[in-house]
């Protein structure tokens, strides 16, 4: 049974070669057969720097102090130069320019 099978199969893949159009499907299968192969060597690398991350992480982790404290941010006071006026707002009877005259 399963040598009919295989004859069957081996059939239908001969025939498959001798349709239109088939020699693009062909290519395109084995380029992708290439691609797949490419990405799991590169996911097999990712697995690598997965473990190298976390073993960064657990040093840094024990420079830090073991991490079981918040780290502590000093409150710096900034004087803000720009911020304050340097010379004394006008009145507005010292002459505004909007054009209005004091009344006498």
């Amino acid at each position: 049974m399963a040598e009919a099978k295989q004859d069957f199969f081996g059939n239908v893949i001969g025939r498959i070669t001798e349709l239109p159009g088939a020699k693009g499907l062909i290519e395109s299968m084995s380029t992708l057969r290439e691609r797949m192969d490419d990405l799991q060597k590169r996911v097999r690398g990712l697995e690598g720097l997965e473990k190298k991350v976390k073993d960064l992480e657990k040093r840094v982790k024990a420079l830090e102090g073991g991490g079981s404290r918040p780290a502590a941010r000093k409150a710096t006071a900034t004087k803000s130069t720009a911020a304050r006026r340097t010379t004394k707002p006008k009145s507005p009877a010292s002459g505004s320019s909007s054009g209005a005259t004091p009344s006498s």
